[in-house]
């Protein structure tokens, strides 16, 4: 993985994070709506802070211009480009406790395929989400009391008049939405269908 490629530097350095909540995992799935993330780090001695390797330098500006300022687990978070070209990982048979993950093969991407419609659809944090891949057998109420299980209030709902398999769901604030796209991105609602849950555009 060539570090340097399009536009410069694909590591972001993101610091001010909330150390007691946040996880590799939950890093890649935030960063993940602006770009394939491939390596997440969180700094062993510094474990309010982490860097993250995109698949390229156009992805790496994306996050950092959309998710900076942004709040995350009650903190505000600062993202910036890193010096680093590339994110180590950790030597064969170290224990890093985990805090070292290669998402490279992720099959969670959203942008591996060129031409993707995932690229069309790239907005800022909002307080509104937008769900797709819903299974027939899910009704409103099912993903409101999903949704308000991530800690937030659900303020509206409404499925897509054509497709009942997409929705929009609105939470108080863009901080709660937020939490719920980490937490429910890729959530299996039954029938083989995992919700998939990115930022919208359009207000309920």
């Amino acid at each position: 993985m060539p570090g340097v490629s399009a536009g410069g530097n694909t590591v972001l350095l993101v610091s001010n994070l909330n150390e007691e909540m946040v996880t590799p995992q939950s890093l890649f799935t935030l960063f993940g709506v602006y770009g394939d993330v491939q390596r997440v780090k969180i700094l062993y001695n510094k474990k309010d802070s982490a860097l993250i390797q995109m698949a390229d330098g156009n992805q790496s500006q994306l996050a950092m211009n959309h998710l900076n300022g942004q709040k995350m687990y009650g903190k505000i978070i600062r993202v910036t480009l890193s010096k680093h070209q590339t994110v180590q990982l950790p030597r064969e048979g170290l224990d890093d406790q985990g805090l070292t993950k290669d998402f490279g093969n992720s099959p969670l991407h959203r942008f591996k395929k060129p031409g993707s419609k995932n690229f069309q659809n790239i907005f800022p944090p909002s307080a509104t989400l937008h769900l797709s891949n819903i299974p027939p057998s899910v009704a409103e109420e099912d993903l409101r009391t999903l949704f308000a299980n991530t800690g937030g209030t659900v303020k509206a709902f409404k499925f897509f008049q054509r497709d009942h398999k997409m929705a929009l769901l609105q939470m108080a604030t863009v901080e709660e939405a937020i939490q719920a796209l980490i937490d429910l991105h890729n959530y299996n609602l039954g029938e083989n269908h995992h919700l998939r849950v990115s930022f919208s555009k359009s207000t309920i």
